[in-house]
């Protein structure tokens, strides 16, 4: 079974050697680098086998990079704890959508009139709106990816006509495919980046409600997630190009 690796991350500003990589399945660590052949460096390493390649990784790669222990118990906050969140962020925000249905989408006269092939009527004066807007005019940065099905579910197809609104707050919406996502092996994890040092992971309940979100602070973790970010953003495009794609598989 050909193994699924994570690039966690490098010391090079150059983008080469020594790297850290993550093996998805079993959790196993490969690192790469100069390899080590100083004749009197080699004599003094104990442990090595005949087909093991003794290597050098600077100590501050493996610091940030290496895989930490994760907390025995995750740091839960409530809907109410998380939605303070997106009061206390001052430079970005930021959302990679993974789900083929949100209950609480479901519950709004917009997605009424959606299903019912009406235009939907935005109203961009409700708190969250106010709320967003004022932190994109003041320049911060709030984007997402969303995640598509093929076909799309009706979920789906609502947040991509609701892209309108969030272009409108200022928002960066971008979509892609859940096979290339899935290519370049992005977590089945909804989660929001917040000023690119908290992360918080979404939980739901059977019923597609977000019933709260493991809070993530610890560097390591945090970067893997950021990664993820730029993962996402580089392969993801536009909502209204992504529209016209789904518009020619529909016609």
């Amino acid at each position: 079974m050909a193994r699924r690796l994570r690039f966690n991350g490098t010391g090079s500003g150059e983008g080469s050697c020594p790297a850290i990589h993550e093996d998805l399945d079993s959790g196993e660590v490969i690192v790469h680098g100069p390899r080590l052949t100083a004749p009197d460096a080699l004599a003094q390493l104990q442990h090595i086998d005949e087909d093991e390649i003794p290597i050098v990784v600077p100590r501050n790669t493996l610091i940030d990079f290496g895989p930490k222990e994760r907390d025995a118990e995750p740091r839960i906050f409530t809907p109410e704890q998380f939605a303070k969140l997106f009061d206390n962020f001052q430079h970005s925000a930021w959302h990679l959508e993974m789900r083929g249905r949100y209950a609480v989408d479901e519950a709004t006269d917009t997605y009424a009139q959606f299903v019912r092939d009406e235009a939907p009527t935005w109203d961009l004066t409700t708190p969250w709106s106010q709320g967003i807007r004022a932190k994109t005019e003041d320049g911060a940065s709030v984007g997402r990816v969303r995640i598509v099905d093929d076909p799309p579910t009706t979920g789906q197809l609502y947040l991509l006509a609701h892209a309108e609104k969030n272009a409108a707050l200022g928002e960066d919406i971008c979509n892609m495919w859940r096979s290339d996502a899935e290519r370049v092996i992005l977590p089945d994890e909804d989660f929001w980046i917040f000023d690119s040092h908290i992360v918080a992971v979404c939980i739901f309940d059977d019923d597609d409600n977000l019933t709260g979100a493991e809070l993530i602070t610890e560097p390591a973790r945090v970067n893997q997630y950021n990664r993820l970010r730029d993962v996402a953003q580089h392969y993801a495009v536009p909502y209204r190009q992504f529209a016209a794609q789904v518009a020619v598989k529909e016609a």
